[in-house]
């Protein structure tokens, strides 16, 4: 039994729910998201490829005026 109902398929990348593509036939795995961990060893890694602790990446992040109703 898979961990996520969501399955990805192995050979072109669709998503759906049975654990074969309907789009190729090819095999598919549980499309669920990698563990967390507090204690990430590559965290700061990650934040300098993104450039997180830049202004211009600060100002790309919404803020709860920016929400249209």
């Amino acid at each position: 039994m898979a961990r996520t109902r969501l399955q990805k398929c192995t050979v072109c990348s669709a998503y759906g729910l049975s654990e074969t593509c309907e789009e190729c036939g090819g095999l598919a795995q549980a499309a669920g998201p990698m563990r967390f961990s507090p204690e990430d060893a590559r965290a700061d890694l990650r934040r300098k490829l993104k450039q997180v602790e830049s202004k211009e990446w600060a100002s790309t992040l919404p803020s709860p005026g920016d929400e249209e109703e």
